[in-house]
């Protein structure tokens, strides 16, 4: 079976930076639908597409075909008082807009004379990587997980 819309796919990927040195790797396959539902970038996305079991793809992907340019208006500062007294550089923090109700996480990046920096652009905004991925399994996705845009059951979304 080839990837195409609507199948789901597992796979193994292992991400570099412009020097070739590993920044992220998954620790068990993951599992996406395919077919324009957001569910990976689109440009590995493209890449994968007409791929079979065991094909490999590797693909250099820019900030804006990756993981976006960095905005310097998400990164903030703010006083610790606002945190919890166990706050450390690396921790993770999600907060809701009153005005839109969307959720955004923020990443604590400094923490100085009382002052908590937090950035809430990706981790990997402004780099160029390179996304290496085998692909492990593909099979037609059901009724159900094309209607809901994404993968159910195992290492997928659970309802």
């Amino acid at each position: 079976m080839q990837i195409s819309q609507n199948t789901v796919v597992s796979l193994n990927y292992t991400m570099f930076n412009v020097d070739g040195e590993i920044i992220d790797k998954n620790h068990d396959p993951i599992v996406y639908l395919h077919g324009d539902y957001d569910n990976i970038l689109p440009a590995v996305e493209a890449a994968l597409t007409g791929k079979t079991v065991g094909e490999r793809i590797s693909v250099t992907l820019t900030p804006e075909q990756g993981f976006g340019d960095v905005d310097p208006s998400m990164v903030r500062e703010e006083d610790i008082s606002a945190f919890p007294p166990d706050i450390e550089v690396g921790m993770m923090f999600e907060t809701r807009d009153p005005e839109t109700e969307e959720s955004q996480q923020f990443r604590v990046v400094a923490i100085d004379a009382g002052v908590v920096t937090v950035d809430g652009n990706h981790p990997l905004a402004g780099m160029t990587v390179r996304f290496d991925a085998e692909v492990l399994a593909i099979r037609a996705a059901s009724d159900e997980e094309v209607v809901h845009g994404h993968v159910h059951g195992e290492h997928g979304h659970q309802h």
